[in-house]
């Protein structure tokens, strides 16, 4: 039993390897039986055992594991490689902790030179000025984007983008911090995590007219397709932060829809909509809040609310 399921094996082995390779002959018995062994990496004749073909290159591991335990212990990678860092995560870092590998701390001496090490490490990790350039935007983007609380997805879609910009020589005459933080405003808009421009103004150093004209600009000139905004995105967020329940986002979202439909959300700033329906489902839900408190959480002044809010009640037919 044993012998002829290897038989079988060994033929199924052989007929791969015949059309993988074409049909090819043993040049000592001119049998067409070869088969590849895995292990070796070799073409060998099944009948009189000459290795017809070595040295061939085997991309599997050189460890074998028979369990997945095994496997995840025994694989050895490093870190995936990131477009967040400027040099892409490939260089060394060494460690800011003056230990040695088991966690005990070091000399005096040694510790004095792993600070040159360190130092002259985080030098030559740039070797010009365009490198030093990326590296200040790209944690920029990193430092917003932990300030603004987006996921890491959001941090490799800006840093991307900011690569394509300085590519196309899009940064010649703007400032680094203006198109890193256009870049990041792009990303939320691109990965369905919308920040208002707002928002995005009060984490960046630079103003919210500068960040609004730089992402048209950049946006434009990199052909990214930009979506209107949908305001149901903001509508979580917003109710999370007032302490609203569910019930009282579900009834914004259909408020959303219904207004939509009939064309009131064109030509209407997407934060400012969400905001209005949130306050018109909480009065409708008995959860009350202010329209300054909804203001505060939306950054958008009363008077938009108030100006929505008396649109969206009057396409639903409700009377206030």
């Amino acid at each position: 039993m044993t012998r002829s399921t290897r038989q079988r094996e060994r033929e199924r082995e052989a007929q791969q390897t015949s059309e993988d390779e074409g049909v090819r002959a043993c040049p000592e018995c001119s049998s067409e039986d070869l088969v590849k062994s895995s292990d070796r990496g070799e073409l060998v004749c099944d009948d009189c055992g000459l290795v017809v073909e070595e040295g061939s290159i085997d991309p599997g591991p050189e460890w074998r594991a028979f369990n997945h335990t095994e496997r995840q212990q025994k694989s050895r990678v490093g870190a995936p490689t990131t477009q967040t860092m400027h040099d892409k995560g490939l260089t060394t870092t060494i460690d800011w902790k003056d230990k040695d590998a088991y966690g005990r701390s070091i000399s005096s001496k040694k510790r004095s030179q792993m600070h040159r090490l360190r130092k002259w490490q985080e030098r030559i990790r740039t070797k010009d000025a365009g490198e030093r350039n990326l590296q200040f935007a790209l944690s920029e983007i990193d430092r917003m984007a932990s300030a603004l609380g987006v996921p890491r997805s959001v941090r490799e879609v800006a840093s991307v983008i900011y690569r394509r910009a300085l590519k196309e020589d899009l940064i010649r005459g703007r400032s680094i911090e203006g198109v890193a933080t256009s870049a990041l405003y792009a990303a939320c808009r691109k990965e369905g995590i919308p920040r208002s421009l707002e928002e995005i103004s009060e984490v960046s150093r630079v103003e919210r007219k500068e960040i609004g004209r730089t992402y048209r600009y950049i946006s434009q000139e990199l052909g990214l397709e930009m979506r209107p905004v949908d305001p149901k995105k903001y509508v979580p967020r917003f109710c999370s932060e007032l302490e609203l329940s569910e019930e009282v986002q579900s009834k914004a979202n259909e408020i959303i829809e219904t207004t939509a439909e009939q064309g009131l959300l064109s030509g209407k700033s997407p934060t400012g909509y969400a905001a209005a329906a949130i306050y018109a489902a909480s009065l409708l839900c008995n959860e009350k809040k202010t329209q300054r408190e909804v203001a505060d959480v939306a950054q958008v002044t009363e008077v938009t609310i108030r100006n929505r809010y008396q649109e969206q009640i009057e396409a639903m037919g409700i009377h206030s």
